[in-house]
């Protein structure tokens, strides 16, 4: 992009003066316009499994990388990031990611109404597979309104 450089001849005291000015009108319209893009896609970036996630208090942590994440939704199924995937095959898939080396932590995120078991059957095969740095994922709660 180039800066328009509009050159106006000036008279004064009878002598012609040219002066330049950078007309930044251009610059304004085009961040704008960048403005609303990235307003409208920026939703659309967290894409991923709808899923009711428990409400905890703790604060959430800080990633450099994008993390793993194994999702159990309502109805028992499992997700890898966003591909529903079998029960058999989630293990030989995080393998061969750990072969690729990742050595980050992978998150559980399971439904809030999803049983308790199966959760922790899934966490079994992942802790059994030799991943140790498993965490599960929650929301953050509402603050209540003070009952006074």
């Amino acid at each position: 992009m180039a800066a328009s450089i509009q050159i106006r001849e000036t008279r004064r005291r009878g002598r012609g003066r040219v002066m330049a000015e950078i007309n930044v009108t251009p610059f304004v319209d085009v961040m704008l316009v960048l403005l609303i893009v990235f307003m409208v896609t920026a939703p659309l970036l967290t894409v991923g499994v709808p899923v009711d996630l428990p409400k905890t208090h703790a604060q959430p942590l800080g990633h450099e990388n994008e993390p793993l994440s194994v999702t159990i939704k309502r109805d028992g199924r499992i997700f890898l990031q966003n591909t529903p995937i079998d029960e058999a095959d989630l293990v030989p898939r995080l393998t061969a990611i750990a072969a690729n080396g990742y050595d980050q932590r992978i998150f559980v995120r399971g439904d809030r109404t999803v049983d308790y078991g199966r959760v922790m059957e899934v966490m079994g095969e992942l802790s059994a597979a030799g991943f140790t740095h498993i965490g599960l994922v929650t929301d953050v709660a509402k603050p209540k309104p003070d009952q006074n």
